[in-house]
């Protein structure tokens, strides 16, 4: 792994030690940020709702509340339409919450991932037309639906869409699209998720209907669970809307947001973007992963305790199903890449099968980049030989543009840079497999596939105080765009006996440097007990973190690479 220190302007550092009387250590970090002065640093320390952009600034959001209203008035049904993952499922729950707040007729509908697949389908519009509704607002999808949006307008229905996915050169003849990426809009903030996008669009109905306050306020500790689990950037308004909902999450009056952390051990807790991402993400995407995910609709909004604790119940079980089926589709994802990638050669992994269960090709392809340090396509094909695809990519390659260079053998595909999915024939797989290939072989190169660590600074274990710890502590939420800092030190000793934890697969250990000495945790790196054990020193790659075990807390490093330094000197 090469490890990646910043260099700051020396300038710059000093200036940031002298205005805020700090170490040369927070000095680094804030201006690793952005941060240049004591007056533009209060923004990012203090989020606050002042900083979020009117919502009427989005291309065609006038347009589509004037719409709405218009339903509202008459009191005809709305159609909510979600994706099936955490984004999507938060997102129709808070259109469905919120429009109810404001006396709306409204429904919602979450396609079968299997029977209907991503996105806008004739399902949902059928059963739109169905409850007699005339329009139907999309929530984290729906920006690439020509035909479906073609079918809903044939229905006499009008569609809606909010989302945040880069749209095609051209976009659906919708009666509003909602989404800060297309041509034209100049919302000020490109990286909303679909919940957020949501969210601005329930602001914008408060406002122009009337109510005493935003109702997307209430609705706060959903947005900041899909801002999290969806892997934005916690910048801008993220920072505010994810800044202030954790905490409404904390305190939840949602009987099934309050029994999904009861199950999953996080109720009480201090919350953050990483417990949200792999405590309660990974139960909510099983719901669609798994089966039917307006089962984690219902969850939401439901007011019913007894039906909140079954359905989060439900949730938690189908996902240990979940990782059971996961394992095996990984392990035998790693056998056919052993067998049928030539890794001296291709600089990407694709991979289909059929018999893979769709619902965990995104994490497995995930799993796959990670092992073999290059981007992964994992493609799951059904009986009649169509095949579901999840990709995930290396920060070299954006894959929605290298997909756009195959996409004649494609019958579909979208997403962002690092994630996309697609839809693909079996017959066309191999002619897909071989354009996308040479695309990406001429794009990367072997330096591009050695994974890399971003460090903000190198320190002193001396230089950890309360005052650091303070800031740290400020300095969140963390998530993509500002992620908790990395810190190196060198020549640490290591005192007592390291140990393997986990089934052997992670190591616990104390450090040493000056005096001073903090224990250590290095989540699957046990491939270095070898050398912990040497009685060398060693050279660590790690964030500082208070851990809480049984009432008590204690600062920790969570190592993500160790070194050994070179002797030869």
């Amino acid at each position: 792994m090469k490890w990646m220190i910043k260099a700051p302007d020396p300038e710059l550092v000093s200036s940031l030690k002298q205005e805020f009387n700090t170490s040369d250590i927070i000095a680094k970090v804030m201006a690793n940020r952005g941060i240049e002065s004591l007056e533009k640093s209060r923004d990012f320390f203090n989020p606050s709702f002042e900083q979020l952009h009117d919502p009427f600034m989005m291309k065609n959001m006038d347009i589509a509340v004037d719409r709405i209203i218009r339903n509202i008035q008459d009191e005809i049904p709305i159609l909510v339409f979600g994706d099936y993952d955490v984004d999507g499922t938060t997102g129709a729950s808070l259109l469905h919450l919120g429009l109810k707040d404001l006396h709306t007729k409204v429904e919602s509908y979450i396609p079968d991932r299997e029977k209907e697949g991503y996105g806008l389908s004739a399902g949902g519009i059928d059963y739109a037309k169905s409850i007699g509704a005339d329009l139907l607002i999309t929530c984290d999808c729906g920006i690439n639906a020509f035909d479906p949006v073609d079918y809903a307008n044939q229905k006499k229905i009008d569609v809606i869409i909010t989302d945040h996915h880069i749209p095609d050169k051209k976009l659906p003849v919708a009666y509003a699209v909602l989404n800060p990426k297309q041509k034209g809009c100049e919302y000020p903030f490109k990286g909303l998720c679909g919940c957020g996008v949501a969210f601005k669009l329930l602001s914008a109905l408060s406002e122009k209907s009337g109510a005493q306050s935003n109702v997307g306020l209430k609705y706060l500790d959903l947005v900041a669970l899909a801002t999290s689990a969806d892997m934005v950037p916690i910048l801008d308004e993220n920072r505010v809307l994810v800044h202030n909902g954790l905490e409404a999450l904390e305190n939840t009056h949602k009987p099934g947001l309050h029994q999904l952390l009861v199950q999953t051990g996080l109720a009480g807790e201090s919350l953050n973007v990483g417990k949200l991402v792999f405590g309660l993400a990974p139960k909510i995407n099983a719901a669609g992963r798994m089966g039917d995910a307006n089962r984690t609709v219902e969850l939401f909004t439901t007011a019913d305790k007894g039906r909140a604790e079954e359905l989060a119940s439900i949730l938690v079980r189908e996902n240990k199903r979940r990782q059971l089926i996961q394992e095996d589709v990984v392990n035998d994802a790693i056998l056919l890449v052993h067998s049928q990638v030539d890794l001296e050669l291709d600089k990407v992994v694709i991979l289909g099968s059929r018999g893979w269960h769709p619902g965990v090709i995104g994490i497995v392809a995930s799993r796959i980049k990670d092992e073999f340090s290059r981007p992964a396509i994992i493609i799951s094909f059904n009986e009649d030989g169509v095949g579901k695809g999840s990709a995930r990519s290396i920060p070299k390659l954006d894959l929605y543009d290298a997909l756009s260079h195959a996409s004649q053998f494609l019958d579909g595909f979208g997403g962002h840079p690092m994630a996309a999915g697609m839809t693909v024939r079996e017959d066309q797989f191999e002619s897909f497999k071989s354009v996308f290939l040479m695309h990406v072989n001429k794009i990367l190169n072997e330096d591009d596939l050695i994974p890399r660590i971003s460090i903000d600074s190198e320190m002193a274990l001396t230089d950890i105080n309360p005052r650091f710890m303070r800031f740290l502590e400020k300095l969140g939420p963390f998530g993509p765009g500002n992620m908790r800092p990395k810190f190196a030190s060198r020549n640490l000793s290591i005192s007592g006996q390291p140990r393997l934890i986990g089934h052997g697969e992670h190591i616990r250990f104390t450090v040493s440097q000056n005096g001073r000495k903090y224990p250590a945790v290095g989540f699957k790196l046990s491939s270095h007990y070898e050398d912990l054990i040497r009685g060398i020193p060693v050279d660590l790659a790690y964030v500082v973190e208070v851990n809480e075990w049984q009432g008590s807390s204690t600062i920790q490093l969570n190592v993500r690479d160790i070194q050994i330094p070179d002797q030869s000197g």
